[in-house]
Order: C-alpha cells, then sequence, then structure tokens
C-alpha cells in the first residue's frame, strides 16, 4: 500500500498522524499538485495553532512555489477567516494548514478552490489523479514567484461581513458577560477582539495563548468544557463560547453554565436565520429532528446531505438555502456571510437574539421541543461497514432507510445512523428519539451490532 493511502482523504482534504503519514514531503508535493491544478497566482495560506503547522507551512509554501504560484500568508488564523479571504481577494485558492477537531497529533490540508469552498468531489478527483501521477508543474527559475505576508487584514474582513446581519449597537449597549474557551487555537486572539473590543462584551477568557498547546481535547463537547462550566459560574457570565482549534466549530453554555447540545445551538441559529428571512434550510443526516420542527414553524423547507461541509454545502447552493450546518460538531453555516462553518456568525446570532428579546440563552432554549441523542465511535477493520449495515437494516425492519451517507434508518419516533468517518478510520454511530429510553433501547441494539462485527 503506498504512503499516500495510509492517510485519511476526505471531503475537506487530506489528514494523518504528522511524523508517520503525514510528512513534510508529502505535504511539498500535495502542495505541489494543488498548485498546478488552480494555476499560477496567489493562494492564501494559513493555519492553525498545532506544533507542527509551522514546519508543514514551510514544506507547503515549497510545493506552491515549485509550482508557479505567489504565496500569501495570513498566519495564525481560524479556518473560515481564511475562506473568506481566498474569496475577497479573488486568489486561486487557499491551503488551511489544521487538524480542526482532531487530536495535537494530528495536522491536514484543508483544501480550497478560487470561491474559498472546500473542493467539491470532482475536483478533489482531479486533484489526486495529478498528485498520484506525479504530473506537476515545474516552475522555472524566472517563474518563481513570491511570498507575502497579511496577518491583519482577513479577521477584519470576516468580522465585517458578520457585522452587516446583526443589530451591533443592540449587542453593544447589553454589555453582556462572556465566557470564553478558545482552547489556544487559531480564534484565541480574533475571538477576544471580536467579543470584547467590537461587540462591547465584558469578556472572561480563559485558553487563548496561541503559543500554548491545547489544555483539553480539541473538539469543544460537553464533557470536556469543566473549566468553561466553572467561569462561567465564577464570572455570572450570561453565554459562554468554546471553539475548536481553527475556529469553525462552535459550543455554547448558558448562564447556569450547562453546556448546550450542538444540534440545540444550531436549532437557534436556524431559528435566528428563519426570523430575517424565510427560505430552505440544508442540514447533514446526522443532525437533530429538531432543525424539522423549527424550519416547519417557519413554514421552510429542510434538506439533508452526507456528512461533511463541502457535502452541506454543495446542498445549500442547489437549493438556494438561507442557513445551514452540522448539527452535531457546531457548523453554522449562513451563506450571507460565506459558505463556511463559522463561529463567529454563531456568536453573533445568539448575542443578538438575546439583545433582541430580553431573554436568558435557557429561556432561547427551552422553545424547542426535547430530544435526546448519542453518539459514539469505534474502531473496525475496512470491509466490516457492508454487513454491519446489513445486519441492522435487518433488525429495524420497517423503518424507512436511507444509503446516501452509510446507513440511516428512520422510525415514527427515533432514527438511527451509521457511517465511516471523514476524518478518522472509525465508525461512528449516532441515534436519536424522543425519550431516553427509545434512545438507550435503540442505540444498545445498534451498539451490540458494531461490537460482534
Amino acid at each position: 500500500m503506498s504512503r499516500v493511502h495510509q492517510l485519511k482523504i476526505g471531503v475537506s482534504g487530506i489528514r494523518g498522524v504528522v511524523g508517520d503519514f503525514l510528512t513534510p514531503n508529502l505535504a511539498c508535493a500535495f502542495a505541489q499538485a494543488f498548485g498546478t491544478y488552480v494555476g499560477q497566482g496567489r493562494v492564501v495560506l494559513g493555519r492553525d495553532t498545532r506544533s507542527t503547522g509551522e514546519m508543514l507551512e514551510h514544506a507547503v509554501t515549497c510545493g506552491l512555489l515549485a509550482a508557479g504560484c505567489e504565496v500569501v500568508k495570513v498566519g495564525i488564523a481560524p479556518t473560515p477567516t481564511i475562506q473568506i479571504y481566498v474569496s475577497e481577494t479573488h486568489a486561486r485558492g487557499g491551503i488551511a494548514i489544521t487538524a480542526s477537531h482532531n487530536p495535537p497529533e494530528y495536522n491536514a490540508l484543508k483544501l480550497f478552490n478560487r470561491d474559498g469552498l472546500f473542493f467539491n468531489q470532482y475536483e478533489r478527483s482531479e486533484l489526486l489523479d495529478l498528485y498520484h501521477q506525479s504530473d506537476f508543474r515545474r516552475a522555472t527559475n524566472a517563474e518563481i514567484s513570491t511570498v507575502s505576508v497579511d496577518y491583519d487584514t482577513a479577521p477584519e474582513r470576516h468580522i465585517a461581513r458578520v457585522l452587516k446581519h446583526v443589530d451591533v449597537e443592540r449587542i453593544r449597549k447589553r454589555h453582556f458577560k462572556v465566557a470564553l474557551d478558545g482552547v489556544n487555537g487559531a480564534g484565541s486572539l480574533m475571538s477576544i477582539h471580536f467579543l470584547r473590543d467590537v461587540l462591547n462584551c465584558e469578556l472572561h477568557a480563559i485558553s487563548v495563548d496561541p503559543t500554548q498547546p491545547f489544555p483539553r481535547e480539541a473538539e469543544p463537547r460537553p464533557e470536556v468544557l469543566d473549566d468553561l462550566r466553572a467561569l462561567v459560574k465564577e464570572s455570572g457570565a450570561d453565554i459562554a463560547f468554546a471553539q475548536d482549534p481553527d475556529g469553525d466549530r462552535l459550543a455554547v453554555g448558558d448562564e447556569t453554565g450547562f453546556i448546550l447540545d450542538n444540534d440545540e445551538v444550531l436549532a437557534m441559529a436556524v431559528d435566528c436565520a428563519l426570523n430575517r428571512t424565510k427560505g430552505p434550510v440544508v442540514v447533514n443526516l446526522t443532525t437533530s429532528s429538531v432543525i424539522d420542527e423549527v424550519a416547519s414553524r417557519h413554514g421552510c423547507p429542510i434538506y439533508r446531505s452526507p456528512v461533511g461541509e463541502a457535502n452541506v454545502v454543495e446542498r445549500m447552493r442547489a437549493t438556494g438555502a438561507v442557513i445551514g450546518g452540522e448539527g452535531t460538531n457546531g457548523g453554522i453555516i449562513f451563506p450571507a456571510v460565506h459558505y463556511c462553518r463559522d463561529s463567529y456568525m454563531g456568536m453573533a446570532f445568539l448575542l443578538d437574539r438575546m439583545a433582541e428579546t430580553g431573554k436568558k440563552l435557557s429561556e432561547l432554549a427551552a422553545t424547542h421541543a426535547p430530544y435526546y441523542r448519542r453518539l459514539g465511535k469505534f474502531t473496525f477493520e475496512h470491509g466490516r461497514l457492508g454487513p454491519i449495515m446489513q445486519d441492522l437494516e435487518t433488525m429495524f425492519s420497517g423503518a424507512d432507510v436511507d444509503r446516501t451517507d452509510g446507513l440511516k434508518l428512520i422510525g415514527q419516533d427515533a432514527w438511527l445512523h451509521v457511517r465511516s468517518s471523514n476524518t478518522e478510520p472509525v465508525l461512528r454511530l449516532a441515534a436519536e428519539a424522543r425519550s431516553p429510553e427509545r434512545l438507550e433501547d435503540i442505540y444498545s441494539r445498534a451498539e451490540r451490532v458494531v461490537k460482534q462485527r
């Protein structure tokens, strides 16, 4: 097996454990393939705060220069900020060096086209063919271009777009107390500026030093946010935010320190967007049915896509969606700002809604019907997913079947979704029901099938 096949190649790009599978040589070669594919011109390059980021930044820069591209470094910046910068500056494309919510030993190259969007399946296929064939453009001495830096305007451009869609003065007048856990990630300094200086919040922040390692697991799940809960109680915060290392995912806590389910956060964001403009909503197959209820309340249609930001965005563009996202990972996509997961638009939406209604976050969350969800991931060998899907379909005969992305089985009061991960060599199992008892029943039965196989 060739080394590249041991990387995880998914809808967002390539990723793997640095040193074992993702090496500087491989990063350089992929960057040269990318530069060859997008053509000569400016390519934007940014990264998160992982210790391997600077090393890979050098390797990617070399590959881009070798293909005859001009490299514009935006430094440490959130992924949505990089995407917006690519689009606004009319670059040929962009690369974000980040493994997002994965553990710190991972890193990745997220690849963007000239619109600042993840490559679609056709672009990915063409790029990978070019890489495997080693059919790279090799710039001559006279064609080698330059490397420039722009560390300041990317955040400014992003924030300016967000502010167009909320009542900034209304938020500023409330002077909200906000607790923030930045996981020492790419959004740390930008989030301080955004919340404290731009939106006039009284900010209480932890883990906002980009020179330090991640102090918790990278993915901002409720079970790893005890320090944020404590900060809420200590500071008397009105709302709490936690980001992942590249600033596209958002977790939210209320004034009691309770960390909301990510699907509930997306439901509130969808409600905010549809209060302004009616239109279609797109979410992935694993996102909660609470989104269906919110969309129905506004008289708006809802569509579902396979898991993965690129898949959701593709369906959003096809349907003209007003908003979309992935509830399971705290990803809010508001195309009026950009077709990307954007924690900053999520923060602004919720602060504006609280300012508009005068309600506490817990009161806003309580307006949505309760659903019970459980997620799990399991190691599994290639070739096992098919038999697992067959066994589950037999076990839950009578359910509606969706094979768009793995297998989703849908009943009247519950659903079950099993699929292989886009970012890790694992199998993901998700279930939802209207009661805890029903959830435990279907999840435990499915879990036994997965483990037995």
